[in-house]
């Protein structure tokens, strides 16, 4: 019997192949019940390009708590700006296997408005 996290990853493992056949830049989400991560990474999977993450001295500072809407929202915001300042425009989105809603669709909508493009 397989747990949550295995279900997870499996669900991780069929977007990230299909991200690899396509070669692409992709902006990769992790979420925990107190934080959030984002990182870009490289086409060819081996080197991060730009991250952002709740954890972040000057995040924490903004924010009372990591773990919900808002600070997801400033993670999307942060991770867009760091990726168009390193010349990143386009990126494919890879949830991680997490469901595409709340924190997850508040980090992706925070950085298409900032001016990512996926």
């Amino acid at each position: 019997m397989i747990n949550k996290n295995q279900a997870r990853l499996r669900r991780a493992r069929k977007t990230r192949a299909k991200i690899a056949e396509l070669k692409t830049v992709r902006l990769s989400v992790h979420r925990t019940n107190s934080h959030i991560y984002a990182q870009v990474i490289s086409a060819c999977g081996a080197t991060t390009l730009v991250a952002a993450s709740s954890l972040e001295p000057e995040v924490r500072k903004d924010l009372a708590n990591g773990g919900n809407v808002a600070a997801a929202a400033l993670i999307g915001k942060l991770v867009a700006e760091r990726a168009l300042k390193a010349g990143i425009a386009q990126v494919a989105f890879d949830r991680s296997g997490f469901q595409y809603h709340g924190r997850v669709k508040a980090l992706a909508e925070a950085a298409r408005e900032a001016g990512l493009k996926f």
